[in-house]
């Protein structure tokens, strides 16, 4: 019986990737771009396992993605703009809305995130370098909650409210300051419902409420800054490391033998 493989580090997945086959773990991020979106697919196919799970990589990297397939949790009108013919065919939906926002695909700490004053300006502006193809497109709402949820499987969680008076993007790399938040059951339940349908063992988590409307998924990420938590960050990668060994010691059950590459 051939061993499987359980791959620890990007140099070992290139090395072995062509013969990966079912049942076979990575256990490491992806390096993933764009590009190598087909790359996963073709693992997926052949029946090989990540942690985390490839769908919740995936849905790190890109913005897009999270949009189109976490779009039930997400605020209303909230859409992904591919090309010209697609902000046309929203701009309809639109059109009593005041103030928009656009999310760069791939960018976090909110550099990617651009406030525009209406849809003709988007329109001028799509498809050039300043507002690349594709991004998602929401309505701007000037009173909202900006929460962040630290969830970290059952072993850890906590919350807390980001404010910044002096800029529409709420986060900390911003400016923001940050308070302690309590989550309520339900917030916890949308949060886990969130996760599970990304696939995510671990997450960070941004909710909002709008108009007291809510909660509503702003974005979901496997990493992400813990500035204003109150978990350091060697308790943080400790409980990481855990989590993932629970899940190798799950995994080892069905998996014999096995060899570490």
């Amino acid at each position: 019986m051939n061993s499987y493989y359980v791959v620890k580090s990007p140099n070992s997945l290139r090395t072995y990737f062509s013969i990966l086959k079912a049942g076979d773990l990575i256990l490491t991020r992806l390096p993933l771009r764009k590009e190598d979106f087909a790359l996963v697919l073709d693992l997926v196919q052949r029946g090989v396992l990540s942690y985390p799970s490839f769908l919740s990589q995936i849905l790190s990297k890109s913005k897009c993605a999270q949009t189109e397939i976490l779009q039930e949790f997400m605020p209303p009108n909230t859409y992904v703009i591919r090309n010209k013919l697609g902000l046309l065919e929203v701009m309809p939906k639109l059109s009593y809305v005041d103030g928009f926002i656009t999310k760069k695909d791939q960018a976090n700490c909110g550099l990617g995130v651009n406030f525009w004053r209406d849809l003709e300006e988007v329109y001028n502006h799509a498809g050039t370098p300043v507002l690349e193809f594709p991004f998602v497109l929401q309505p701007f709402y000037k009173y909202w909650k900006d929460i962040r949820v630290i969830m970290l499987g059952d072993l850890y969680q906590e919350a807390y409210r980001r404010e910044n008076s002096l800029n529409f993007r709420q986060n900390l790399f911003f400016g923001g300051k940050a308070e302690p938040y309590e989550l309520s059951p339900e917030e916890v339940a949308f949060c886990k419902r969130v996760m599970a349908r990304g696939c995510f063992p671990y997450a960070h988590i941004d909710i909002t409420y709008i108009d007291d409307q809510g909660p509503y998924l702003v974005e979901i990420n496997l990493r992400g800054g813990i500035k204003g938590a109150k978990i350091k960050t060697t308790e943080y990668d400790q409980i990481l490391k855990r989590l993932e060994e629970l899940y190798l010691d799950a995994w080892k059950k069905d998996h014999q033998p096995f060899d570490v590459v």
